[in-house]
Formats: C-alpha cells, sequence, structure tokens
C-alpha cells in the first residue's frame, strides 16, 4: 500500500517540527524559550534543562519522521 499525502504531510511535520525545536534549543532562542508553551518546562528544568529538553523532543520527532518515511509500507 502506497503512502497518502496526508501520510507524508503528517511524517514532514514530524520533521520540520523537530528541525525547529532542536535549532531553537541549541541557538538558545529567546522567541522559543520565552513563550507561554515553554514557560512551563523552563520554570520546572530551568533554562539549561529545557534547552536539553527541547533538543532531545526534536531529536525524537526527526527520528519517528524519518523512521516513518524509511519503513512505511
Amino acid at each position: 500500500m502506497t503512502m497518502q499525502f496526508s501520510e507524508y504531510f503528517i511524517l514532514f511535520l514530524f520533521i520540520l517540527m523537530g528541525t525547529i525545536s532542536l535549532c531553537a534549543s541549541l541557538f538558545n532562542a529567546d522567541w522559543f524559550l520565552n513563550s507561554r508553551q515553554a514557560a512551563t518546562f523552563v520554570h520546572w528544568l530551568g533554562r539549561p534543562g529545557a534547552r536539553i529538553f527541547y533538543s532531545l523532543l526534536g531529536l525524537a520527532l526527526i527520528a519517528c519522521g524519518i523512521t516513518g518515511f524509511l519503513t512505511w509500507k
């Protein structure tokens, strides 16, 4: 069975969001880490801990997206 457009789109979004999360955490982007959504993790883990968390999250999203592209049947 081939992949539908929506499935390609979802996997592409995983890779895109993972790349944004990874780059924002590596470059210590204020626009990302000062956002309301990230503030919870910055409060719980501190800014360095939140950067590590978002780096790992980004890597996981990228890995899921690539794995989906490679193993889809």
